[in-house]
């Protein structure tokens, strides 16, 4: 089943279930990737859709940390139940470890010497985790990795 037919028929079952956080949720991304389809005119394919379910859950990380700020814990709660309810529509993550591990090797591979050389090796850590990692963790990694050899 796609991503695009399995969060459908999770709207349906919502619907029916009447779970209004699940509805709410659900039927925002689908708007959001309705509006990419417009803006790019064409069709989303699998890999469409999990870009635009990712630069969902990022805004919605940006808000909580927002929010926080601002001291509302009732949008925070609203924001981290939107980010339950998504999050597993995308492929597993990598565990900090198994970043960590890729990072290293990348390092190797271009013959990184410290920091100046992040440049070089963010490009090919991300390429090579694309779906699997998120940048923000990713970037912490190379970070330390790299200051750890000057």
């Amino acid at each position: 089943m796609s991503l695009r037919e399995q969060l459908t028929a999770d709207l349906r079952d919502a619907l029916r279930a009447n779970d209004d956080a699940r509805k709410i949720a659900i039927r925002g991304l689908l708007a959001s990737v309705h509006n990419a389809e417009i803006e790019a005119q064409h069709e989303l394919d699998e890999d469409g859709i999990q870009a635009v379910l990712r630069r969902e859950l990022k805004q919605r990380a940006d808000s909580i940390d927002e929010y926080r700020k601002g001291n509302r814990p009732d949008l925070v709660e609203k924001e981290e139940r939107e980010v339950a309810i998504l999050s597993p529509y995308l492929p597993p993550q990598l565990s900090r470890d198994q970043i960590t591990t890729a990072a290293r090797a990348v390092i190797e591979r271009v013959g990184a010497k410290g920091p100046a050389d992040k440049g070089k090796v963010m490009p090919v850590v991300l390429a090579e985790l694309k779906d699997q990692a998120n940048g923000r963790d990713v970037n912490v990694v190379v970070t330390e990795l790299l200051a750890a050899m000057s």
